[in-house]
């Protein structure tokens, strides 16, 4: 595909933003397959530093990064260029993260892992499309194993602060615990 196919117009500027070096540098190469220029951070002070010396048109970022939040670069990216088209992508993935980077200025919100395919569909998405529902939807098991586990590791992994705050018998945090991850 070329960049007239897939419309992405004049400015193809595109700053991804994650602390994940492997993921990062394979994601750079396949949107610069894709026909953006590509510029990378892996902070969000680098992130920061780059919207604020050439604020790109499109941008990804991870919501959770070893510095600090991925929404401030998002806010960055928002006060500099209102225009620009940005995804936030997280492997925390909860409807109260979605609404807060949607507030500050993402135009989308992708769990990870997301291939290079959805992240560009989502760059150039307009905004009347409405995404297609999930091919292979998480079940109701696996979210609520999801939630448990991020609250977990919010908590430091301390599980009587984990079950106080699931509003759950510690005992039954623990045997949730000890079991695997649902399909």
């Amino acid at each position: 595909m070329t960049a007239e196919q897939l419309d992405i117009g004049e400015d193809r500027t595109l700053l991804l933003v994650d602390d994940d070096e492997p993921f990062l540098r394979r994601l750079a190469k396949a949107m610069e397959k894709r026909g953006f220029e590509v510029e990378i951070a892996d902070s969000v002070a680098a992130g920061r530093a780059s919207a604020l010396a050439r604020p790109p048109a499109y941008a990804v970022c991870d919501l959770r990064l070893g510095d600090g939040n991925g929404l401030d670069v998002v806010e960055t990216i928002r006060e500099r260029r209102p225009d620009a088209r940005i995804v936030v992508l997280t492997g925390y993935g909860a409807i109260a993260t979605a609404v807060a980077a949607v507030k500050i200025g993402a135009t989308d919100y992708l769990s990870k892992p997301a291939d290079a395919t959805d992240i560009t569909n989502a760059l150039l998405a307009s905004d009347v499309d409405l995404p297609p529902p999930p091919e292979n939807p998480m079940s109701a098991d696996r979210v609520r194993w999801e939630h448990i586990q991020r609250v977990y590791e919010l908590c430091d992994r301390n599980v009587s602060e984990t079950a106080r705050r699931l509003n759950m018998h510690r005992r039954t945090l623990q045997r949730i615990l000890a079991k695997r991850s649902p399909k």
